[in-house]
């Protein structure tokens, strides 16, 4: 009979999945909520290749997930009777990661989105303003940095050692700085007096 102790890996996996997938719809529906109560979107469009590629990423992102999981009822049966006993240092603290990041994004969001309102909350432009607060200080696109932190702290919840995951974590890395690059170019163009500590994506370094 299989032992307990030789089930732990897997239960251990399955239970970071699960967690992944738990942030995974914590992330999207936080982000939808965003998008239709916060943040004030400029008159610019996305292409539609853009638009559906985002729709294909999440159910890719999600599957990718599931692939890291041998699912049989075994995993099933153990995911579902001994959670506490599965949980180990890196589920907290991939969680505390978790929740502490989404939270700056939040906060993120709503300082741009308070750069095109009045004190009353009313829109009042679409036009680009300097952000400072929080993650502003210390780089131009702290909302990309939240989102890169996001999916790191999903691969401390796979226990660091999942290279699926850090592939995705790459990928991440890649789009946002990217974006962020571009995001600082803009800012430091038009505005004279943009801040010359802020860097673009990543504190002190780039």
């Amino acid at each position: 009979m299989e032992s307990k102790a030789s089930r732990m890996p897997a239960a251990e996996l399955a239970l970071s999945a699960f967690l992944v997938l738990v942030f995974l719809w914590v992330h999207s529906l936080r982000r939808l909520f965003e998008c239709f109560y916060v943040s004030v979107f400029s008159n610019a469009a996305i292409h539609v290749v853009q638009y559906c590629f985002g729709l294909v990423y999440y159910v890719l992102v999600g599957l990718t997930v599931l692939s890291q999981v041998p699912m049989d009822d075994k995993n099933v049966y153990v995911l579902g009777k001994n959670l506490l006993i599965q949980a180990r240092w890196f589920h907290i603290l991939g969680m505390v990661m978790f929740f502490w990041s989404s939270a700056h994004q939040y906060k993120c969001h709503v300082i741009l989105s308070n750069l095109r309102r009045n004190k009353k909350g009313v829109v009042i432009h679409c036009q680009h303003r300097i952000p400072f607060g929080d993650w502003f200080e210390y780089v131009s696109s702290a909302n990309y940095l939240a989102e890169l932190m996001i999916y790191i702290s999903m691969a401390v919840t796979f226990g660091l050692h999942n290279l699926t995951w850090w592939l995705v974590v790459t990928y991440v890395f890649s789009s946002q700085a990217l974006s962020a690059f571009f995001n600082h170019k803009f800012y430091r163009s038009t505005f004279v007096s943009y801040p010359k500590h802020r860097k673009a994506f990543l504190p002190f370094l780039f």
